[in-house]
């Protein structure tokens, strides 16, 4: 079969590699030159992806995956295409769709008959069958469901853990019509094997769920469901600060009772996912106070990290601060909706001079991102932990000269190794 991946990505690459490691004809599209070039050398374009390089150098080599700029001259020659676009909002938890718009009118223009479409870019629901079938038809001339299929199957994997996620995980398929449906259960069954799940009320594999309009609900249902739950940890981190409670060992309790389960608190999570689509949701369904009040307490958390620190350091007014970790969750160099913007953002606001450091990103690329740089051993009055890396596991206070609190987002510090020092985990006790 061939296949035209849109958008080479940390999720739309990997993709494209797995199709080709299933013996598939792959060609990868990308509007960037440079990430084209990088992938036809067989040189992954970005770090921190399992397997990535090996697979890669492997379909490369083989000639079953090639990458251009043409989209639509890719679209001619193939059976299917599948887009991973990004789509974003703006601060009014607007989707702006212009990115994808300008993808879907070239795929258009190279679509022919028989031809399936696949969007697996999270999306609100009704917008694969309401925005981009009108879209293809216009450009294509030819008519969904009947003359091409078209399907929504969102992506349900992690950065860093593609292509362990791609077989963990049940791949959801939902199309414009019955046929479209069974042509996109066929497509992913060719192109992805699964791991068997006994946890699951159905065989892992490739899930029906008849519609593009189930199917994208279930993928904003997932990632709300996580900010709802998340949200909910942290009001109870907040009321157990007060109460003196350790909230982490409530929550352990809480768990150890089957079908329950609640998320640690700590600083908001980032990335494409949890800040971002509850607010698809939100767009289609605007009264939905729950989710809205879920999205608000999270984005409050990295405020709160900084009120505990200035609590603790009596005022943040002149003080040198370091923030630990850009990236948006550990061993991932990705700082989309990161909690460190806020944190910074409300840490200046209280008067302090902020410093950064991240172990997955350089002087200069921290500079870029308009912070200024820390170097563990420089003197600091306080310390904020935002990204939990494997390397500040063993991080102690003789690695910041005069600091005198910290606080620790993520949970992922020990205490024994701050002693004197003001020691805050968010949903504990002050010690």
């Amino acid at each position: 079969m061939k296949i035209a991946l849109v958008a080479l990505g940390k999720i739309g690459l990997p993709l494209a590699v797995q199709f080709a490691m299933k013996g598939h004809q792959v060609i990868g599209c990308d509007v960037n030159q440079r990430t084209v070039d990088l992938v036809n050398s067989g040189t992954e374009p970005f770090p921190g992806e399992a397997h990535l390089d090996e697979y890669l150098k492997k379909v490369v080599a083989s000639g079953h995956l090639t990458a251009t700029t043409d989209t639509t001259a890719a679209v001619a020659q193939v059976d299917a295409v599948v887009v991973v676009v990004p789509l974003f909002v703006d601060n009014e938890g607007v989707p702006d769709f212009g990115w994808m718009d300008a993808a879907t009118e070239k795929i258009a223009a190279g679509l022919k008959p028989g031809t399936l479409v696949s969007y697996e870019t999270t999306l609100p629901v009704g917008t694969t069958r309401t925005r981009f079938a009108p879209a293809l038809e216009k450009g294509s001339g030819l008519k969904a469901g009947s003359d091409f299929h078209l399907i929504f199957s969102p992506e349900r994997v992690l950065t860093g853990r593609v292509f362990a996620d791609l077989r963990k995980y049940p791949k959801l398929v939902g199309g414009i019509n019955e046929s479209s449906t069974k042509a996109g259960v066929d497509f992913y069954n060719a192109v992805l094997d699964f791991d068997d799940r006994p946890d699951l009320n159905q065989k892992n594999g490739v899930w029906d769920l008849v519609t593009c309009e189930a199917s994208e609900m279930a993928k904003l249902a997932e990632t709300t469901y996580r900010d709802v739950n998340i949200a909910l940890a942290n009001q109870f981190a907040k009321f157990a600060e007060g109460a003196n409670i350790d909230i982490a060992k409530v929550i352990a309790a809480s768990n150890s009772q089957p079908y329950s389960h609640i998320h640690q608190p700590g600083i908001a999570v980032g990335g494409h996912c949890i800040p971002i689509y509850p607010r698809f949701y939100l767009w289609n369904d605007p009264s939905a106070t729950v989710v809205r009040a879920a999205r608000e307490a999270n984005a409050g958390m990295p405020e709160h990290a900084v009120s505990i620190l200035n609590s603790e350091l009596g005022s943040l007014q002149g003080k040198n601060v370091a923030v630990l970790g850009i990236s948006y969750r550990g061993g991932v160099k990705e700082s989309a909706f990161s909690g460190v913007f806020p944190t910074v953002s409300a840490l200046e606001k209280s008067g302090a001079k902020v410093l950064v450091h991240d172990p997955m990103y350089t002087d200069e690329e921290i500079t870029s991102l308009g912070f200024t740089p820390y170097k563990i051993g420089q003197n600091v009055d306080g310390v904020i932990l935002q990204a939990d890396h494997s390397e500040y596991k063993k991080l102690s206070s003789s690695d910041f000269p005069g600091v005198k609190a910290l606080v620790d987002g993520r949970r992922s510090l020990s205490s024994d190794n701050f002693k004197g020092v003001a020691f805050r985990v968010i949903g504990a006790p002050a010690n």
